[in-house]
């Protein structure tokens, strides 16, 4: 079952992210100021997942990738694919295991082992 990794950026925005049971990224979100808009966001797309759409488009150098549309919004952008079966097999996965993935937070950068 994949997982939903909530983690900061570089400008301090926050940011998910949507992992296979492999631990491969398959998507990553959009950026959010606040945590809580993040974590709100991954609520919505659990309960919406099986109403979401998911738009296919080939890049210039022929790779695959897919937005991630909820409502008419766009919540996430997938990693690049080299095949379109590839695309789908990572849409599938996010159909079968979105709803029931669990979310960790990776946000804090607190350290687990001290220097």
């Amino acid at each position: 079952m994949g997982a939903f990794v909530i983690s900061k950026r570089y400008n301090e925005e926050y940011k998910f992210v949507f992992t296979s049971r492999k631990g491969k990224i398959i998507f990553t979100s959009l950026s959010y100021e606040l945590k809580f808009e993040c974590e709100e966001d991954i609520e919505k797309l659990k309960a919406g997942i099986g109403s979401a759409d998911f738009l296919k488009f080939k890049s210039s150098n022929g790779k695959y990738f897919f937005k991630l549309m909820l409502g008419g919004n766009h919540f996430a952008t997938s990693r690049k694919y080299t095949t379109s079966l590839r695309l789908q097999k990572g849409i599938d996965e996010i159909v079968r295991y979105g709803s029931m993935s669990e979310t960790l937070d990776f946000s804090a950068n607190d350290f687990v082992f001290s220097d």
